[in-house]
């Protein structure tokens, strides 16, 4: 009894304090699985009351103890200056399991290959053409159509799950020259769309729960966890099926040459690991899995997050969508009707002010996992371990005044203007949406593409309101998408007094 009385003390304090009770035997983790449908603003709360470094405590028997950071100077020491010490690790492949071997989950020779393969295919002299014909031909043939038909009829509409399948069919065709045309009248069921969700709930989970006791949700089939692996199924099923008709029309070519005006992403994969695959033992096809799925995963599930929240703040802040209306005109007018390509809309400040403004706030990967080679000390002096994992908060980063200011809350695009009016730029391990160091996101360019192209052409043609009363909070996962959505009503610029 004297026990009990002791330890429901320690847990009375703690939660006075802010900082969650340290059982014996658990740890922390019966406080991070309660607020698990909340744990991006918990974490936050955590990194507050702490001083930006938070020290957490898992379970003796799981050798995982997490310290959450958001210095700068950590983070820059973590993801760059002693980039080699803090690899994916073993713990992180586990949970993202259903990525294969890809670029985000891999470390050593193989993170090389599939980097060294994937920037080729990237960087090839017609991928940006081919990746604007894809975004504009989806929002001339899908986009405006469905948002003129809500519109018309005046309905609300969920503009995340409009953003979700705007991105499935412009990923799928990109990468895998498939579109499932999910963007279409009437909202198709697609399988596979469901399962890109499905398989990502498990995954928050997995990041704050013992790996032996998810593993066995696995085998028992229960759970998170029996949702995850149906939905991997799923997926393999499309990936495998698009990678067996591109082989075929691969190795249908004379030797190897792309047709004339036509660009394929899979034919420049192809290429580039056929280059270099004489020093590797690697699988073909699942190589290129691994690649395509990641891609499609990171490339989807990012620009769907960055696309709802800019919307949900512009909604909230009428003067800087007046302010990038404006600026819209400024630049394309006498080009109604034209394609505006990506540099033209590049140039455009204050519009990407306003997109780096919401990804400052609401990162798409709200953190970062990594596990130590070595022990280390970290520029700020806290002691790393060999069972620490470090997980860097970018999501806390973006609303701590250490970080960005008094004004840290307040959306201002404004904090992207230099001085004499260009867009000003901010070190990537501060600014970390893209990450920092040897893994800088691949597809950054891909991503300011669709976002640039998708924001433009809808805040040109319409005005959009957030649904009173309805509830916009960030879900539990790995991913910052919308717990319930964003649900909006949509107003023509050209009905408006």
């Amino acid at each position: 009894m004297p026990l009990l009385i002791i330890l429901l003390y320690r847990q009375y304090r703690n939660q006075r304090s802010g900082i969650p009770t340290n059982w014996p035997i658990l740890g922390m983790t019966p406080s991070m699985l309660i607020n698990i449908h909340r744990i991006h603003d918990y974490a936050t709360e955590l990194l507050l009351h702490s001083g930006g470094t938070f020290k957490g405590k898992g379970p003796w028997f799981a050798n995982m103890n997490p310290l959450l950071i958001t210095n700068p100077l950590d983070v820059h020491h973590v993801l760059t200056k002693n980039f080699s010490n803090y690899p994916r690790g073993d713990t992180f492949r586990n949970i993202f399991r259903f990525l294969g071997d890809g670029l985000i989950t891999s470390d050593g020779k193989l993170w090389e290959i599939n980097h060294k393969v994937t920037i080729s295919a990237l960087k090839h002299a017609s991928f940006q053409d081919m990746l604007e014909t894809v975004i504009w031909n989806k929002v001339a043939n899908g986009l405006l159509p469905i948002l003129e038909s809500i519109s018309e009829h005046h309905t609300e509409v969920d503009l995340q799950d409009i953003f979700q399948r705007f991105t499935f069919d412009t990923m799928s065709k990109v990468l895998l020259d498939n579109d499932p045309e999910c963007l279409s009248l009437g909202f198709p069921y697609n399988p596979c769309l469901k399962a890109f969700t499905k398989g990502e709930e498990a995954l928050i989970r997995r990041a704050v729960t013992p790996q032996s006791l998810w593993k066995l949700q696995q085998l028992l089939r229960v759970g998170k966890e029996s949702k995850g692996n149906s939905a991997g199924y799923t997926l393999n099923n499309f990936v495998y099926k698009c990678i067996a008709q591109n082989q075929n029309d691969f190795d249908n070519m004379i030797n190897g040459e792309q047709q004339e005006g036509k660009f394929k992403f899979f034919t420049a994969l192809m290429r580039a690991l056929k280059d270099i695959q004489s020093d590797t033992s690697l699988h073909p096809t699942k190589f290129i899995r691994d690649v395509l799925i990641t891609l499609m995963t990171a490339g989807k599930d990012s620009t769907v997050s960055a696309l709802s929240w800019f919307f949900y703040n512009l909604a909230r802040n009428p003067t800087v969508e007046g302010k990038i209306l404006d600026e819209i005109h400024t630049h394309f007018e006498g080009k109604v009707g034209q394609r505006w390509n990506a540099e033209e809309l590049g140039k455009m400040v204050y519009l990407h002010g306003a997109l780096c403004e919401s990804l400052r706030l609401f990162s798409p990967v709200p953190f970062n996992y990594k596990s130590p080679l070595r022990p280390d000390i970290l520029p700020s002096g806290h002691q790393v371990d060999l069972n620490t994992k470090i997980i860097i908060s970018f999501y806390s980063m973006g609303r701590l005044k250490s970080v960005w200011g008094e004004d840290c809350m307040e959306f201002k695009p404004e904090r992207w203007i230099s001085h004499k009016g260009g867009i000003k730029h901010e070190p990537s391990y501060k600014f970390s949406t893209f990450s920092s160091g040897p893994r800088t996101c691949v597809g950054k360019k891909m991503a300011l593409t669709q976002l640039q192209i998708v924001s433009s052409i809808i805040i040109y043609h319409y005005h959009i309101e957030l649904v009173e009363g309805h509830s916009v909070l960030p879900a539990g996962s790995m991913v910052l998408s919308m717990k319930h959505g964003l649900k909006v009503k949509l107003t023509k610029r050209s009905e408006m007094n």
